[in-house]
């Protein structure tokens, strides 16, 4: 099937099969391989992306489905002004060891936060564990998150 994807704000032209996970034709057909593919279930978080700025799975999101839909992956997460605030938290807190898991919760944290900076330590822990990291113990992610999520909502504030 011809379509267009829009990732990271570049509309890529793609001859995809209908049955092509969105994961596949990102890593594949686009060439942006910071998006991770772990379980291929769902369960890990690692293949994570926001679609119009909602994290989802995409390893369970035909690529057709995406269509007319913008996609953002870890690539194109920081900005002109540098990296975005969860980068920064990651870096400043040592949020990662091996890396594997870093694109999908970089992405879960970046949607959840940009949706809404001012989150209880509760929601903070629930978002999370929703992805899965082998390495960290979850602890220096939660204090990245918890940074990010203070810079950002002191972002938001009127001066």
């Amino acid at each position: 099937m011809d379509m267009i994807l829009m990732v990271n704000g570049v509309d890529y032209r793609l001859d995809v099969e209908h049955r092509r996970l969105l994961s596949d034709v990102l890593r594949e057909d686009c060439g942006l391989t910071g998006t991770h593919v772990g379980c291929e279930q769902g369960a890990c978080g690692s293949c994570t992306v926001l679609l119009d700025g909602q994290p989802i799975r995409s390893c369970l999101m035909f690529a057709v489905q995406a269509r007319g839909h913008a996609i953002r992956t870890v690539e194109g997460l920081a900005g002109a002004e540098g990296r975005h605030p969860v980068q920064r938290a990651f870096v400043d807190h040592h949020a990662l060891q091996c890396g594997f898991c870093t694109p999908g919760f970089l992405m879960l944290i970046a949607g959840a936060l940009e949706e809404d900076p001012v989150v209880d330590e509760d929601r903070l822990r629930e978002i999370v564990s929703s992805n899965l990291c082998r390495c960290t113990g979850y602890r220096a992610i939660t204090d990245a998150a918890r940074a990010a999520a203070a810079e950002m909502a002191a972002a938001r504030r009127p001066v």
